[in-house]
This record gives C-alpha cells, structure tokens and sequence, in this order.
C-alpha cells in the first residue's frame, strides 16, 4: 500500500490517490484534497463531505451520488456544479473515502 505526504502529513493511498485508511483524514487533508482536484471547498462542499463521512460511518460504504441527492435534498446538476465532471467520485475522494460501488 502506497503512502504519500498530503498537507504535511503521511497517509496510505492507494493505486488511484484515495485514502485507504479513512481514519487518517481531517478537514485539513480534505482541503487540500480538495485543491488538488481543483476545488475550492465552500459552505456547501463542507456539508457535502461531512454527510458522507457520516453516511460512511453509519452504512460501511461511501454513498452513492443518488443516496447523497436524496438524502441531503441537494438535486444532481448542483452536485455536479459543486463537483464537475465527476461528482461521487471527487466527493468521495475529498472525503477520504473509498470510491462509491459503480464508480469507474
């Protein structure tokens, strides 16, 4: 497993630069994942990242961007705005999280 420095601090990625070890991530990391992808985190990226995190530690797996729509009440297109080209993807990767199921 691959380990690299982000934001001044080692953590274990693997193969495609997401967290293997979703334990390792603060909002500091996230931040600077986020800029990485080219995203500026706001407000509405925050609530994003954190409801997955949440959902991840309740449900065992990172959040679909449909079970992210439905459930924060945020329609496809903003997360798709908020997140371009890829939204579960770029999401679950600021998050520190695995790949949603589906996601290629």
């Amino acid at each position: 497993m691959p380990t690299t420095t982000i934001a001044g601090r080692a953590v274990d990625v693997n193969d495609e630069g997401f967290l293997t070890r979703p334990d390792q991530w603060s909002d500091d990391l996230g931040r600077e994942l986020g800029r990485l992808i080219g995203i500026e985190l706001t407000d509405e990226h925050w609530r994003l990242v954190h409801f997955l995190r949440d959902d991840y530690a309740r449900q065992g797996e990172t959040a679909t961007l449909r079970r992210v729509s439905t459930q924060t009440g945020t329609p496809v297109k903003a997360l798709f705005t908020l997140f371009p080209g890829k939204p579960a993807k770029k999401m679950a990767y600021v998050a520190g999280l695995p790949k949603p199921k589906g996601c290629v």
